[in-house]
């Protein structure tokens, strides 16, 4: 019998150990955080670069790794999750491996390009797998799945462990941090290699029987059907919002603090903040969701992203000093972190109920790009805004208030979309 620690390779089920996948998630998230956040500061201060092409590069970076979701969820769905880790795994390899090179703008850009495409495809494959998992822990124990709480907790110790590592090896020069990167991706390519069974993705519970013909299948497993299916095309825009509104701990939140005075150093220590609040509450936040159900916790998530961006609004219209400095922008980052940690443990075990036993690679895929896109079109909007945000006063308030009307969409909306459950 084949068990979770010990796969087949010539089953078409694959089961790798949820520690693999949580693992798998750890390590990519150092080796993206040693390189990846140190790009501005190598770009400006190493090579006189321009800030409109730091912005290029960043932009090309976040727009072809979330913008292809999609098309690595179809990947994942068509050549199976195995072969879709490794391509995400080898391309981010040759990305790093041309940063390690660069002195040029063009060699930043296709280096940055080509590590959001190893996102684009490794992670998709990684959500289907840990959907598959999470699918086992509900047929087994008839409990509400945890992993991707666990997942989240990962990706975070990763993000803080990441730039720690870079910044150490930064000390000799970018060029071996980048090739340090490169390294861990190998070695993660080799563990991948031997450790997750080749096939193709194993439908789920509610699957379609042997006796039905292929095309069918293939039809009901496409992303035709995945298109037509309203609820979820609603329920992935309306909870695009939620990685609309985390990002503004990246482009609103540096605003807020040259805002208030508490200049660029402090942003650094609200990271860390944000962190920490991450990986010691994310679990216990998780029992309570699932004590209090999806919907009410998709509610209460974007009801605290809402509420973080109104108390911005109202706090950035009144001139700060001292110690009260650094009120405004903490309260943002507890805010929208509380709601981050309430909402996306939720949603995404969610897909497994909308997808009815089909392959789920699109299904997260379309949920990402769709975030991705949030991201692209709602920043264009916020930018001429926060122009203003820079001096107390009312027009400080502008992005703040529209990011918390924006809240209040998923927060009403979400609850009316959730799949029936099987």
């Amino acid at each position: 019998m084949t068990t979770l620690n010990a796969p087949q390779r010539t089953t078409t089920n694959p089961r790798p150990a949820p520690a693999l996948l949580l693992a798998s998630q750890l390590v990519f998230n150092i080796g993206f955080y040693a390189v990846v956040p140190f790009l501005a500061l190598v770009m400006t201060q190493d090579f006189g670069m321009t800030a409109t092409a730091v912005g290029v590069v960043l932009g090309a970076r976040v727009f072809s790794q979330q913008g292809l979701f999609l098309v690595g969820g179809i990947i994942t769905d068509r050549f199976g999750p195995r072969r879709a880790m490794l391509a995400g795994c080898l391309v981010r390899i040759w990305g790093y491996l041309t940063l390690a090179l660069a002195g040029s703008f063009p060699l930043f850009l296709l280096g940055a390009v080509l590590t959001g495409m190893g996102g684009a495809l490794f992670s998709p494959a990684l959500e289907s797998l840990v959907g598959q998992a999470e699918e086992r822990r509900r047929n087994t124990s008839g409990k509400a799945p945890a992993l991707f709480a666990l997942l989240a907790i990962c990706g975070e110790i990763g993000a803080v462990a990441g730039p720690l590592v870079g910044a150490l090896l930064l000390g000799i020069s970018f060029s071996w941090a980048a090739l340090a990167g490169a390294v861990v991706f190998a070695v993660m390519t080799g563990v991948l290699w031997r450790s997750v069974p080749a096939g193709a993705p194993a439908q789920v519970r509610g699957a379609a029987s042997s006796s039905t013909s292929p095309s069918s299948v293939a039809r009901r497993e496409g992303i035709t059907v995945m298109l037509r299916d309203k609820r979820f095309v609603s329920f992935a825009a309306l909870y695009s919002v939620n990685l609309l509104a985390y990002n503004q701990l990246y482009f609103g939140l540096p605003i807020e603090l040259t805002r208030s005075g508490a200049g660029p150093g402090a942003l650094a220590g609200l990271f860390a903040v944000a962190s920490v609040l991450t990986i010691a509450l994310q679990w216990p936040i998780s029992r309570l969701t699932t004590r209090i159900g999806p919907g009410r916790a998709l509610t209460a998530g974007f009801l605290l992203k809402g509420l973080a961006f109104a108390t911005m609004a109202l706090l950035a219209q009144v001139p700060a000093s001292g110690a009260l400095q650094l009120l405004p922008p903490l309260l943002l980052v507890v805010g929208l972190c509380l709601g981050h940690m309430c909402i996306g443990p939720v949603a995404m075990p969610l897909v497994l109920d909308f997808a009815r036993g089909r392959r789920t690679g699109i299904y997260y895929g379309l949920l990402a790009s769709m975030g991705g896109c949030a991201v692209l079109l709602g920043n264009v909007v916020l930018g001429p805004l926060y122009s203003g945000a820079t001096q107390a006063g009312p027009d400080a308030a502008g992005p703040w208030a529209v990011m918390a009307a924006l809240t209040v969409l998923p927060a009403v909306g979400l609850s009316r979309l959730l799949p029936a459950k099987r």
